[in-house]
């Protein structure tokens, strides 16, 4: 477990300076950056200066008037969190008349301030009990008789924390950090002088206001003003550990507080280079789930998925599930069994899965999740660029002169490298959105988009062939650097191609529904800059990758970028936003059926080598089965096992009921995860989980960074998941014998050249690397591309526009599309036994007010939405944020049934799933009632048929 040294708070930000000044502190020499405030050099000269408003993750401000010093020369007693250091400086932190007058302070805030230290939920972590005693105070000559605010209301509305305004000191941290930290503008003070009082909104309870809930306030209170509930409940922590947040690819360090085996809470870590001290609603809170009463903490099998479940020991599950795979594969062949990984699960164990397929399976049938969200990502910078993987840090974007967003909406999924960019953005960088809904970038306080190119979904590589034709055509391609750094012979085929009328943003417009013009301002923007500044970065989501032509548009996303030039340093790049916490790493880790770890195809001989010497067995060189094709064969009869670690198919791929038929054809599913989901329905073994808190690993996030993940309790079904993959390889026949998952991290140094000087060591050393980490880069590749690219010279491939084969029809008028909200995650599993369901409790479809009238829709109306593949039901939002003829829902409640209704459409290189464009209708339906009426019957319909099949599947063995 790693034990983090005591944050030390500097009170100001660190400035960045080439220039250094030095001064005198308390007698003693400091020298530090140009601009660094008097507190902060104090701070470096060992010297802590008292301070209640000043935290070194805000701007400083100056209100509390603990912070004054003395200055040589000077009169007046200065604020030493808003005095620059300057060089020869003589200052004093400590005298008599400092200490009379901090001491004066400090009795003014205690005098209408409660005196309950010792039931206070803060006691022990409160900075102002903290000053009361570094001051010195040990009375207060100021009754309670007059006006005070000890008998403030509480605010409790918030599940996770409370609110006491009785305890606010008017420090405005919390406003700062709702302000500079989060952006979200939230809270206010309201009143004036002694009426002062930190506000959401206008005088509204947090769960009415703005608040997204970040936990950047409460983070920043120094009383139990804004106090997390579960340190109300539980107390102080006793320990903490660092370890990395297991929602999505932004991969934020936190620490986790700890009494014994119990989480207090759940703290943004300063250090971490994904987040540096920030977090959003589900990593700060929503971690309830590792202890929910839905676990399953016990191995289960049953002969028939209609069977009830039956409890046994591991040794029992395990065995079984071995003798089941081994029964099948004599019965039907090597290749007619498989294996899927989440990405949910750690690079350690994805990496073992896989070995598991390849040398105890003797197949490569092995997939992830990857597949139906990221593996264009995967495919379209491999060809173009020369690696699988986003250029940049997610620092980098503070760089940025403008930044281009494509389908992605990083408020909702991606909520704390948002915040970072809208830093930026506020600071003057300009803004481009590419997205057919508006999403909440295109204007949000203080951000307003410069070009929202409201696109028709499915036309995403129209646009950027149009924005390509702008670039060429009007001369604002960076020569220089396509001449040194690209293929001269793709370059002139590319630009020939997007030069062509029929690719001009006019000729495009009738297809994209963008301006012409519009298209034409945010493609020069894009090519020439901001105020002389090039520096244009792109980020892009599922809005790219899950179309038809997914990896094309990724392709054409590079294009752009080696075009212009914005490739190799910081501030530009192709940066996808990966959806996952380990996305990236799971496709790292070789978890696709035609590649080993480090993206080396099967068919490399000598890449297979160097496993098959060190797994002693020999490996199949022909690609194996991706999920579709593995669906597919099921329903044909050749495939009919599958262990399925953290992956929930069923909700979370498209076109259910296929999904379903496809598991019902299988003789043995062996689902590995926390709780019974929609995949285990269908399973004949379970096997139970570990939660994030439960493992030691690794992950990888969006921008290739390896953060550890730290065991904070014991694993609560007895072991962790990759425990459990070496029972089952050991029961098969194939031994694995590693004692830890440094053990297994060092097997994937050793034979991945991006990860040869990756180790527990230097991880703990350094606190996170980004790969290429090896001898070229010992400490990692913070930026790719510089130089050169990883194939040599950047390829541009031509991306000819081809409508998707799904299409709008009189039968089918509207286009569905799908996305995430920012209080749940992906199929909902984690979230969804959280207090978060009380921000979103259920999915909605998002209807324009123009075709919810022709439909005669109201708010809150119960729609019926039919499309090819199947219908379901949803409760109907009225908004303008979707355009006419364009409806949106989430995904997150398997009851919403959203994927029963997507197609099997899919992206033409890599089979990721065309979620994104699905033809629909949408009528008023029955109330909910009777709607449920009619779906009990359906189920009771599909165990007939569930029971006919299982039936006939018996008869035949």
């Amino acid at each position: 477990m790693l034990n983090p040294s005591q944050d030390i708070d500097h009170g100001t930000p660190r400035r960045e300076s080439t220039e250094e000044v030095t001064l005198e502190i308390d007698g003693m020499p400091v020298t530090v950056a140009k601009g660094t405030s008097l507190m902060r050099a104090a701070v470096d000269a060992g010297v802590q200066v008292p301070k209640l408003c000043a935290t070194d993750s805000l701007e400083p401000f100056g209100s509390c008037r603990l912070c004054l010093v003395e200055i040589d020369g000077r009169k007046g007693y200065p604020a030493s969190c808003t005095t620059p250091a300057e060089a020869g400086m003589k200052v004093r932190t400590q005298s008599p008349k400092l200490q009379e007058l901090r001491k004066g302070v400090m009795e003014l805030y205690i005098s209408d301030h409660p005196l309950d230290c010792l039931t206070c939920a803060a006691n022990g972590d409160c900075e102002l009990q903290d000053m009361a005693g570094v001051t010195g105070l040990r009375n207060v000559r100021y009754g309670y008789d007059g006006a005070n605010h000890l008998k403030s209301a509480k605010d409790e509305s918030n599940p996770y924390f409370t609110y006491d305004p009785a305890k606010c000191i008017v420090c405005n941290r919390c406003v700062r950090a709702c302000e500079e930290t989060q952006g979200t503008f939230a809270l206010t003070i309201s009143g004036r002088g002694f009426e002062s009082r930190v506000s959401p909104g206008q005088d509204q309870p947090f769960m009415e206001s703005e608040c997204v809930s970040c936990g950047a306030c409460v983070q920043a209170c120094p009383t139990a003003t804004l106090q997390e509930k579960s340190v109300i409940w539980l107390g102080q922590a006793e320990h903490s550990a660092i370890t990395t947040c297991a929602y999505c690819g932004v991969g934020c360090g936190f620490k986790a507080e700890m009494k014994g085996n119990e989480v207090v809470r759940m703290v943004p870590w300063k250090d971490g280079k994904a987040n540096e001290g920030h977090s959003c609603v589900k990593g700060r809170f929503a971690w309830g789930y590792a202890t929910h009463k839905d676990r399953v903490l016990k191995p289960m099998i049953r002969r028939r998925i209609t069977d009830p479940w039956q409890e046994v020991s591991w040794e029992e599950a395990v065995n079984y599930a071995a003798s089941e795979f081994r029964r099948i594969q004599g019965k039907y062949g090597t290749d007619s069994i498989g294996g899927l990984v989440s990405s949910r699960c750690t690079n350690e164990e994805g990496y073992l899965v896989q070995k598991l397929v390849r040398a105890a399976f003797g197949n490569n049938n092995v997939d992830t999740c990857a597949r139906v969200c990221h593996s264009p990502t995967g495919y379209g910078l491999k060809q173009t660029m020369g690696e699988s993987a986003g250029t940049q840090t997610f620092k980098s974007v503070e760089k940025s002169d403008v930044v281009m967003v494509i389908g992605a909406n990083p408020s909702d999924g991606h909520p704390v490298f948002a915040s970072r960019m809208k830093r930026r953005l506020r600071a003057g960088a300009r803004l481009i959105v590419i997205d057919p809904r508006t999403i909440d970038l295109v204007k949000s306080p203080h951000v307003k988009a410069d070009h929202h190119l409201k696109l028709k979904p499915g036309t995403n590589v129209a646009v950027i062939s149009a924005m390509a034709h702008v670039i060429v055509t009007e001369g604002l391609v960076d020569e220089t650097f396509v001449a040194e750094r690209c293929e001269p012979k793709s370059f002139n085929a590319w630009r020939e191609f997007v030069a062509r009328p029929a690719n001009s943003p006019e000729a495009m417009e009738a297809v994209t529904g963008v301006p012409a013009t519009e298209l034409r301002a945010a493609a020069r923007l894009f090519a020439l800059g901001h105020d002389g500044k090039r520096n244009a970065a792109i980020y892009y989501g599922l809005g790219v990758t899950e179309h038809s032509q997914g990896s094309t548009m990724v392709m054409g996303i590079a294009n752009l970028a080696m075009a212009t030039g914005n490739v190799g340093r910081e501030g530009v790049g192709v940066n996808p936003l990966r959806g996952q916490n380990n996305v990236q790493g799971s496709c790292d880790m070789g978890s696709f059926p035609h590649e080993l770890p480090g993206y080396r195809h099967v068919s490399d001989s000598t890449a297979r080598g160097s496993f098959e010497s060190a797994w002693g067995v020999e490996l199949r060189p022909d690609p194996g089965l991706r999920i579709p094709n593995m669906f597919d064969a099921a329903i044909t009869g050749s495939f009919k096992g599958l262990y399925c670690e953290g992956e929930d198919v069923v909700q979370s791929d498209p076109n259910t009921q296929h999904v379903a038929e496809a598991l019902m054809a299988m003789e043995c599913i062996v689902v590995q995860d926390l709780f019974l989901n929609e995949t285990a329905k269908y399973a004949h073994v379970f096997l139970p989980g570990a939660s994030f808190l439960e493992k030691d690993g690794t992950f990888t996030n969006a921008e290739r960074r390896i953060s550890r993940v730290t065991k904070v309790m014991p694993p609560k079904a007895g072991y962790a998941d990759w425990e459990v993959t070496q029972l089952l390889s050991n029961a098969l026949g194939y031994p694995m014998n590693y004692a830890s998952a440094e053990e297994i991290m060092n097997e994937i140094a050793a034979l991945t050249p991006t990860f040869t000087g990756v180790s527990y060591a230097k991880l703990a050393k350094l606190g996170s690397v980004q790969w290429p980490c090896n001898e070229a880069a010992p400490e990692g590749t913070p930026t790719m591309h510089v130089g050169e690219f990883v194939r040599g010279k950047g390829k541009f491939i031509i991306t000819q526009y081809v409508p998707t084969d799904e299409k709008v029809t009189r039968m089918y008028p509207l286009i569905l599309t799908t996305g995430r909200i920012l209080s749940q995650y992906n199929v909902g599993a984690q979230t969804r036994r959280t207090e978060n369901n009380q921000w979103h409790s259920e999915d909605r479809l998002e209807i324009h007010p123009n075709d919810a009238e022709d439909r005669g829709i109201a708010e809150g109306d119960w729609v019926g939405i039919r499309s090819r593949a199947g219908e379901t039901v949803l409760r109907a939002t009225i908004t303008e944020r979707v355009q006419p003829g364009v409806v949106y829902t989430t995904f997150h409640f398997p009851e919403s049934g959203a994927n029963v209704i997507t197609t099997d459409n899919s992206d033409w290189a890599t089979n990721c799933p065309e979620f994104k464009v699905t033809a629909v209708q949408v009528m008023p339906v029955m109330q909910p009632s009777e709607w449920q009426q009619e779906y009990s019957r359906f189920n009771a319909l599909q165990e007939e048929l569930l029971n006919r099949r299982i039936e006939e599947t018996a008869a035949t063995k």
